[in-house]
C-alpha cells in the first residue's frame, strides 16, 4: 500500500506524505503484535485500516521542533488508535470490564484467605454490592461472541448436534409403543395405580385414599405393575430375553405369559402397516424420511409416557 492510497494523503504536504511512506511499515508492526493476543475471528484488515489512519494523522499533527523522532511519536498513536478499534468491537463497555476483573481479583483474594473458593454471598459480601450484581457480573464475564466471519464454513458445523439419530428416534419410538401397550394390557386395578403414580403425579398417600387401601398396598401394587411391565418389555425388546421365568408353571405364571403375549399383539406393527411404510420410505429421499421417523418419534406425547414411568420405578 502507498501513502496515496491511504485517506486522508490528500490534504499532507509532501513532507509529511513522505513521514508516512517511509513508516507504513510500522502499521503491519503494531498490528501483527495486538494480532497475536487477541481471538483470531477479529479481522485484521479493520485493524489495518485503523493502524493506516492514525499513521496518517499521526504525520499531519507532527511537530519536528519537539524533538521526538516520529516513529516514536507514530508508534504511540498507533497503539492507541489500535486499541480503540478493538474496544469498539467489544460488546462489553468499560465499565463492564472493570467490574468483571474486579470480581474477579476479590475472588482470588477470598480463595486465599478461605482456603476454598467463595460463595456469591460471600463475594457480595466483599464488593459492598448485591448478589443479583455478582451473578450478572459473573454472567458478563462468561460470554462470549461469536462471528460468523471466523469460519470458513457454516457455523451449525462447529456446535455440537445433541438431536437423537433417526435409528435412536425409531428406537425411542418403539420402546414408548411398547410401553404404551403395556400399561393399558395391565388389570385395572394396576392400570389405576399406574395412572394416578406417574400421569397425574399423586401421592401414594392420595391414592390409598382414592382405592381405600393401606399406603404399603398402594407400594405393593405399584411394584406388582411395575414388575409386570418391566417383564414384558423386556421379553419383547432384550435381544436375549430371559424366558425362564415365563414358563407356565401355574395360574399365575400362565396370567403374567397372557399379559406379556397381549403387549406383544398390541405393540407389534401389523405386517401391512410395515409393507406400507417400507414402500413408502422407499419413494422418498432419505433425509426426509429421516425427518419423517424424528417427527413421529416426538409425537409419542404424555411426557414420554410419564418419564418411562419414572424408569419402571
Amino acid at each position: 500500500m502507498t501513502a496515496s492510497k491511504l485517506p486522508g494523503t490528500a490534504r499532507l504536504s509532501a513532507e509529511q506524505v513522505a513521514l508516512v511512506e517511509a513508516h507504513l511499515p510500522l502499521v503491519g508492526y503494531h498490528v501483527n503484535d495486538v494480532a497475536a493476543r487477541i481471538p483470531q475471528h477479529v479481522s485484521r484488515d479493520d485493524l489495518s485500516s485503523a493502524g493506516a489512519l492514525a499513521l496518517v494523522r499521526a504525520a499531519a499533527a507532527y511537530d519536528s521542533a519537539t524533538g521526538v523522532p516520529f516513529a516514536r511519536y507514530a508508534a504511540i498513536r498507533l497503539r492507541g488508535a489500535l486499541v480503540d478499534e478493538l474496544r469498539s468491537m467489544d460488546w462489553a463497555s468499560r465499565g463492564t470490564r472493570s467490574r468483571v476483573r474486579r470480581l474477579t481479583a476479590v475472588a482470588e483474594e477470598l480463595t486465599a484467605q478461605l482456603g476454598h473458593a467463595p460463595s456469591r454471598e460471600q463475594l457480595a459480601q466483599a464488593l459492598g454490592v448485591d448478589v443479583s450484581e455478582v451473578d450478572q457480573t459473573r454472567d458478563d464475564a462468561g460470554r462470549r461472541v461469536l462471528s460468523i466471519e471466523a469460519f470458513d464454513g457454516a457455523v451449525s458445523d462447529l456446535l455440537p448436534d445433541r438431536a437423537p439419530s433417526p435409528e435412536a428416534d425409531a428406537v425411542a419410538s418403539e420402546k414408548l409403543r411398547y410401553l404404551r401397550a403395556a400399561v393399558a394390557a395391565l388389570p385395572d386395578r394396576l392400570r389405576l395405580v399406574v395412572q394416578l403414580v406417574y400421569f397425574e403425579d399423586r401421592t401414594v398417600t392420595d391414592v390409598a385414599g382414592i382405592l381405600g387401601v393401606t399406603q404399603s398396598r398402594v407400594s405393593q401394587l405399584r411394584a406388582e405393575a411395575t414388575s409386570l411391565m418391566r417383564e414384558a418389555l423386556d421379553a419383547h425388546l432384550e435381544a436375549e430375553p430371559d424366558t425362564e421365568d415365563l414358563a407356565p408353571e401355574g395360574v399365575a405364571q400362565r396370567r403374567r405369559r397372557a399379559y406379556v403375549d397381549a403387549v406383544g399383539a398390541a405393540a407389534a406393527p401389523a405386517r401391512h402397516d410395515i409393507a406400507t411404510l417400507s414402500a413408502r420410505a422407499a419413494a422418498i429421499p432419505a433425509a426426509r424420511a429421516a425427518a419423517a421417523v424424528a417427527h413421529g418419534g416426538r409425537r409419542a406425547g404424555d411426557a414420554q409416557v410419564a418419564g418411562t414411568l419414572a424408569a419402571l420405578a
